[in-house]
């Protein structure tokens, strides 16, 4: 009878350190901007310290540090608040970076949806969906990241077009070769003109079964690990730290902030304004009309 119940005492126990299992994953975002530079070069208006500036000015935006906060099945990703050197931009732009710049991002992993917050032109809107079912094709490489021994896994994933991470210049040399002065002009006024994007994006995670729970930065799940690194060709987010049970706890919650607001909606009004962009550069010598949000 002793050993059950000295039994039973280990079962709750254990139970009650299970239920509050919470983690903490510090993750650091680099992205290359040679795709969406080297247009540039071509633009004979522009000097190279002025090339150079704006270089550093997006590769600035590119880097981000965020903060994963996770437990059994759910978590909450949020960028690490800091001076943001190019805040003050404005213009395409300021555009790029509240399009690309997610808000608080909430996945449940059990119940397979997500909550995230976008602003959008200054309008607040909380997208909340399935969370994206990848077909993990899982490898028996492995490597170490600090601490941990991950294994490597690769999917494709359909690429948002709200994700300027992953544009591309699409102007060949020849065609750059013979534009005069007012094509390029105008083109550059054209903001995402001569820019395209993939329809499919392939990705490479890392993750450690050290710490086995379906989570990763941003919308990456579904592995049977934490996933401490992913690649999609352009961007490389790392883990740089993690902390189990941190002294500090944080509660989990949903977001609540912004108009609801499918994942699909939400492309189709920034690709809306996006065209209304273009179409007001297009008409940027002619005085253009203003930009308006619905």
């Amino acid at each position: 009878m002793k050993k059950i119940v000295i039994f039973s005492l280990l079962l709750i126990y254990g139970f009650s350190q299970a239920q509050n299992f919470q983690g903490l994953a510090v993750y650091e975002s680099k992205t290359n901007t040679a795709n969406m530079t080297s247009g540039w070069s071509s633009n004979r208006e522009m000097t190279p310290e002025m090339k150079a500036r704006i270089e550093e000015r997006m590769k600035t935006m590119f880097e981000k540090t965020f903060i994963l906060t996770f437990d059994k099945t759910t978590s909450w990703y949020s960028e690490e608040e800091k001076m943001d050197a190019v805040s003050s931009n404005q213009g395409f732009g300021r555009m790029m970076m509240s399009s690309f710049s997610s808000g608080n991002l909430y996945k449940n992993t059990k119940e397979k949806v997500f909550l995230q917050e976008r602003e959008f032109f200054g309008k607040e809107f909380l997208i909340k969906d399935s969370l994206t079912n990848y077909k993990w094709e899982m490898s028996a490489e492995t490597k170490q990241i600090g601490n941990y021994l991950c294994y490597k896994a690769t999917a494709k994933k359909t690429t948002s077009p709200t994700d300027f991470r992953s544009y591309r210049r699409t102007d060949s040399d020849k065609e750059k070769a013979t534009q005069s002065k007012d094509s390029i002009k105008s083109k550059s006024s054209n903001l995402t003109a001569g820019w395209d994007i993939p329809k499919e994006t392939f990705i490479t995670a890392w993750y450690t079964m050290d710490i086995p729970i379906s989570q990763g930065p941003e919308n990456y799940w579904g592995l049977p690990g934490l996933i401490l690194e992913v690649n999609d060709g352009t961007t490389t987010i790392l883990c740089s730290k993690i902390v189990i049970n941190p002294k500090d706890r944080k509660e989990i919650k949903q977001p609540k902030k912004g108009t609801p607001i499918t994942q699909k909606e939400f492309e189709k009004i920034a690709q809306e304004k996006m065209e209304e962009m273009r179409e007001m550069g297009r008409g940027m010598n002619g005085g253009g009309n203003r930009m308006r949000m619905n």
